[in-house]
């Protein structure tokens, strides 16, 4: 019981995607300006990765590796297109601002290498939960991120003014965002450090290189 909701939950904690195996960060650094674009990315991610990695366990595991990797890419991509196309309807503004970040959504680590590495070597039910957790820890870094910039940046929440004493403009800018999550990276393995369990699991991802 105990292996089943550490592998559940070690997407949001115990390896989060983004900060902790520092997958899929150019969307949070370049684009996780505001919470438009935070919520805009986050629903291609999920909808791209979740359907991609489902689809993609029905190839056949005899298949050579390199040709599965390909497959897996064609179907990520075939998948991509509805997504863009629904995205653009519901976040119409923000489609632009991402700009060649939401295409990279569709080749991001979760489906090109941690389906062979983690998610298909576990029973169905089982990987269904924890990459929707995978998933989640992505959601909740790229949401929380946005939020922060555009209000410290801008001063505004989902592009309504607040009441912000403080402006930080580089927020907005790349290099901002790389601070930022940088910044988050620190307190996550802090508080990973600080919880037995989570600690004990994070060290064992990293000895066995993720």
């Amino acid at each position: 019981m105990n292996d089943r909701r550490n592998s559940v939950f070690d997407g949001v904690l115990g390896d989060n995607t983004v900060l902790s195996a520092l997958m899929v960060i150019s969307p949070v650094i370049m684009c996780g300006d505001s919470l438009k674009n935070a919520e805009a990315l986050s629903y291609a991610f999920t909808s791209i990765t979740i359907l991609s990695v489902l689809i993609s366990s029905l190839v056949p595991k005899k298949l050579p590796y390199a040709l599965k990797i390909v497959i897996y890419a064609l179907i990520s991509s075939l998948i991509y297109i509805p997504v863009k196309v629904a995205t653009h309807e519901f976040y119409r503004d923000a489609i632009e601002r991402i700009g060649i970040y939401f295409p990279l959504l569709a080749v991001n680590s979760l489906i090109v290498f941690q389906t062979e590495a983690k998610f298909f070597r576990m029973k169905r039910a089982r990987m269904f939960f924890s990459l929707i957790f995978y998933v989640l820890g992505f959601d909740i870094v790229m949401l929380l991120t946005g939020v922060v910039r555009e209000l410290l940046a801008y001063g505004t929440i989902n592009g309504r003014i607040v009441d912000a004493d403080v402006l930080i403009s580089g927020l907005s800018q790349p290099f901002g965002g790389f601070i930022f999550l940088g910044l988050m990276c620190g307190l996550y393995r802090w508080i990973r450090a600080k919880i037995p369990d989570i600690s004990k699991a994070g060290r064992e991802q990293d000895a066995s290189g993720k």
